[in-house]
């Protein structure tokens, strides 16, 4: 069990989303300054209810919803790609996106078929760019909508 910021990564857990969880995620916030950077965790539900693919991921404080993600690990393909990651702003700097995509990766690693791993953020989202780094996602370029790709090799895979 790893602590920082008073912190136990224990408590960070990945749930899935349910009716008693559903809006509780679909009323957490972005700061305003973040606004731009990740669309709404109502429309990503939406998005996830017609996306086979799409495994959404409700982020866990205890019994609190601090936070949301989704990213789509289809069984035919060796690519694992995150695309929504947030953290409610009341909970933010607090470790909570640091613990939660370490809880992501390793169930994605778990899943035994992806050997990386790619997100995407806003070129302007320094604290999304400085967490991926952190974790060892390299930035890999611009996709074709202006947004970041980066890639993370997985233990004993190949990008």
């Amino acid at each position: 069990m790893r602590q920082g910021n008073g912190l136990m990564s224990a408590d960070i857990r990945l749930v899935s989303v349910t009716g008693a969880n559903r809006a509780l995620v679909a009323a957490l916030e972005m700061a305003a300054d973040q606004m731009d950077f990740v669309a709404s965790n109502a429309e990503s539900l939406d998005e996830a209810e017609t996306d086979g693919d799409a495994r959404p991921r409700v982020v866990m404080a205890g019994d609190r919803v601090v936070g949301f993600l989704m990213y789509e690990a289809p069984q035919d393909d060796d690519e694992a790609r995150i695309y929504r990651f947030m953290i409610d702003r009341v909970h933010q700097g607090q470790g909570y996106g640091k613990a939660a995509l370490r809880e992501v990766l390793d169930e994605i690693m778990r899943l035994g078929h992806i050997s990386h791993v790619s997100i995407c953020y806003e070129p302007g989202n320094e604290a999304a760019r400085r967490l991926y780094r952190a974790a060892g996602f390299v930035e890999e370029g611009l996709d074709e909508d202006g947004e970041m790709i980066a890639e993370l090799a997985l233990p004993g895979g190949q990008p």
